[in-house]
């Protein structure tokens, strides 16, 4: 590709109002802690907390929350069951689905995403364990703010896109200010040998879309993918992956090799390296700090495999919070291989797409649904 200029968005404006948010859980404790965390933060308030999802049903008009935190497991009507309901009544909530690490929610975390729900977060299974709950508290303060800021800039309507759930269309149709412009970088023509994949905050829904359309690029290549996510959810999401690609996908494993024709995901609470061992590229997990905040991060990943494949390689950043990736993925152009960078109009957050892209480090950044046939061109040797 010749270099080139794109838009991009600005920053919006602040929200003058706080945002309202409902808490849903059935445990009194879980929304006194939630209620606590929130009150605390100036730009943040509770207009609700109730126990049951039916509870919330029958109250959402009256309070008008911007964001709903909805636990899954309650009685009456659990979140899955009141998720269509609260979203038929207020088109623009925000939902965060909060449920425990089991293999059922886990199920009904990533279901609830396709029905809607913005995004989810792993509740502690005590909150009495300091460090499980300054994470979730960390982590859901980040993300309603996160989704909050998405009201805050209105646009014209547009509609939802199809390889999105319908609230996240919605979010995208309230982010989109005036552009300014970021540079392209020129193609580099080296053929790649490996296609690495950052994702976070509605990846499971892209990464959904993109491997059902890459099956000849795995065949042909491995492919590794680090999405944040906690244990248990990635166990789940490479069984999806695995279905909609028809290929084998599955949570890397220490030490094994790494070969074309299959998919390697993260898995939840590890950072996934490469590394080379004899004549083997293998897999190299580590459960050592947060990088960006997460583990597993995109940054380790995107960083150990240049001393693998060199100028080599083909980067991919999807939606997600925050910049992880950003800095791999300078030293990965810096080595001579290519980053593409999901855009912001199918992006739930364009927060690490739009730090690479504001970095000057993609040589396109592209819809969605258009990346799997640049991909699939790139593997085929045509670059333009």
């Amino acid at each position: 590709m010749n270099p080139g200029v794109a838009a991009v968005a600005n920053t919006g404006p602040t929200r003058a109002a706080p945002l309202g948010v409902m808490i849903v859980d059935d445990s009194a404790i879980i929304r006194g802690l939630i209620s606590r965390w929130i009150e605390a933060e100036p730009d943040m308030t509770v207009v609700g907390s109730v126990r049951t999802g039916l509870d919330a049903v029958n109250q959402v008009e009256r309070v008008k929350p911007d964001v709903v935190v909805l636990d899954i497991e309650m009685p009456d009507m659990d979140g899955i069951e009141a998720l269509p309901l609260l979203l038929a009544k207020k088109r623009d909530l925000i939902i965060i689905m909060a449920s425990t690490l089991t293999r059922r929610n886990a199920e009904i975390s990533l279901r609830a995403l396709s029905l809607g729900a913005s995004d989810y977060i792993p509740k502690p299974e005590s909150t009495r364990e300091s460090g499980a709950a300054e994470i979730f508290k960390r982590d859901l303060i980040l993300k309603v703010r996160q989704f909050g800021a998405g009201l805050n800039r209105a646009a014209s309507p547009v509609l939802p896109s199809p390889a999105l759930p319908r609230s996240a269309s919605y979010i995208l149709s309230q982010t989109l200010p005036a552009p300014v412009k970021f540079t392209l970088r020129p193609f580099s023509p080296n053929m790649p040998r490996v296609l690495l994949i950052g994702s976070s905050t509605g990846g499971p829904q892209a990464l959904m879309s993109l491997t059902a359309r890459l099956g000849p690029v795995i065949d042909r290549v491995p492919v590794l993918i680090t999405q944040h996510m906690p244990p248990t959810f990635t166990t789940i999401l490479a069984e999806h992956l695995a279905r909609v690609a028809n290929r084998p996908v599955r949570e890397a494993v220490q030490g094994e090799a790494i070969k074309a024709g299959r998919v390697y995901l993260a898995p939840g609470g590890l950072h996934m390296r490469v590394a080379r061992q004899g004549d083997a590229n293998v897999i190299a997990l580590d459960d050592g700090p947060q990088i960006n905040f997460c583990r597993p991060a995109v940054d380790p990943l995107f960083m150990s495999a240049i001393g693998i494949w060199r100028n080599e390689i083909l980067a991919l950043i999807l939606t997600g919070m925050g910049s992880d990736g950003m800095r791999g993925g300078k030293d990965i152009v810096a080595a001579g291989g290519n980053i593409i960078a999901q855009d912001e109009a199918t992006s739930v957050v364009w927060g690490m797409p739009g730090s690479a892209a504001n970095a000057g480090i993609c040589t396109a950044v592209l819809p969605l649904d258009q990346i799997a046939q640049r991909v699939l061109k790139i593997f085929s040797g045509e670059h333009a």
